[in-house]
């Protein structure tokens, strides 16, 4: 698919509903306006804040709770937003409705959750997705042509790092372990994210963290071995912002690409002497979450299985090597002692 293709017009017209109305889902739905996409509804555990949501973006319906929501027999497809211990008791509640999910990453707290869904998704014949945003970026898409054109020649090492000063605050969501704070879950599942896409998954992996006074993540730093002995490494830090840059090194090119990596942005395919053999700059309107969306309709059109970016069973093996960086930095959630 062309870089081009990335921008195509909505194709299966299905209605969206959104499931909490927090930050993040303030701005999945602002893109989803501007993509002309169809927004039917929206749940929150509060009825005040569900009609002020849906006066903000012209949504029909308003409910003052997620079960509501998911009954809406309008509704297609619910978008979850909820922080990430929420995810897999609101996705489980929307397909166990006949609903297709899109849920927000990371997808759940570990791999067992994210299998429940999984289960739950291809037993009722529904879509679970990631809402891995980046994988669906202009500049993302065409970044994968590259490497299946074999321009790069033979990759060697992929590094990237997610890196943002976030309060101290021990009652912060990202310093509380009872939301699955830290900056693994939340930032480092990016650059992660990239690696996989990339190299595959990793054969072995080694981590290390400086863990905050609340004991949740404050750095981590990965190195991965993936198959054939590529390398990548990876640094998110929810205590100081680096440059926010990733770089894919092959043996005939590199991929140079520009902060901030995960948004929409440039890259510049570079040769071993300097040259630069190709530049690429995304011209994009909005944040740029509206492509998962477009994608995740494609992908209902289509059928079970059909999301060769980011299969659900991918998404799954993902959150394992996220549980297997936590088993080595010594992160555990209360739920899972």
């Amino acid at each position: 698919m062309s870089a081009d293709a990335a921008t195509v017009e909505r194709m299966t017209g299905l209605h969206w509903g959104i499931l909490a109305t927090g930050g993040i889902a303030h701005a999945f739905t602002s893109d989803l306006r501007t993509a002309g996409l169809d927004v039917t509804a929206v749940g929150s555990r509060r009825i005040e804040s569900a009609r002020a949501f849906a006066a903000q973006y012209d949504i029909a319906h308003a409910y003052g709770s997620y079960e509501e929501l998911v009954a809406d027999p309008e509704v297609d497809i619910v978008y979850i937003a909820t922080p990430h211990p929420g995810h897999i008791a609101n996705a489980l509640l929307a397909l166990e409705h006949g609903k297709h999910v899109l849920v927000e990453k990371p997808f759940t707290l570990n791999a067992s959750e994210a299998a429940q869904i999984r289960d739950k998704a291809s037993e009722k014949g529904l879509l679970a997705m990631e809402a891995m945003w980046t994988r669906y970026l202009p500049h993302m898409v065409r970044i994968r042509e590259i490497l299946a054109a074999g321009t790069l020649g033979e990759i060697r090492v992929v590094s990237a790092d997610h890196t943002q000063k976030i309060s101290t605050d021990p009652a912060h969501r990202l310093n509380d372990l009872a939301l699955g704070g830290g900056a693994l879950l939340d930032l480092g599942i990016y650059p992660i994210s990239f690696a996989v896409d990339v190299l595959g998954l990793p054969e072995r992996i080694t981590a290390l963290a400086r863990l905050s006074d609340a004991g949740s993540d404050a750095e981590v730093a990965t190195a991965f071995v993936h198959a054939g002995g590529a390398l990548s490494t990876t640094v998110s830090s929810s205590r100081g912002a680096g440059l926010n840059t990733a770089q894919i090194v092959g043996t005939d090119a590199r991929i140079e690409i520009d902060r901030v990596w995960y948004t929409p942005t440039s890259f510049r395919v570079v040769a071993p002497d300097g040259d630069v053999l190709e530049e690429f700059t995304a011209e994009v309107e909005g944040r740029g979450m509206q492509f998962q969306a477009q994608a995740a309709e494609r992908f209902v059109a289509a059928g079970a299985g059909s999301n060769h970016v980011l299969g659900i069973d991918e998404t799954v093996a993902i959150m394992g090597v996220l549980d297997e960086v936590r088993r080595q930095i010594g992160v555990v959630y209360p739920g899972e002692r």
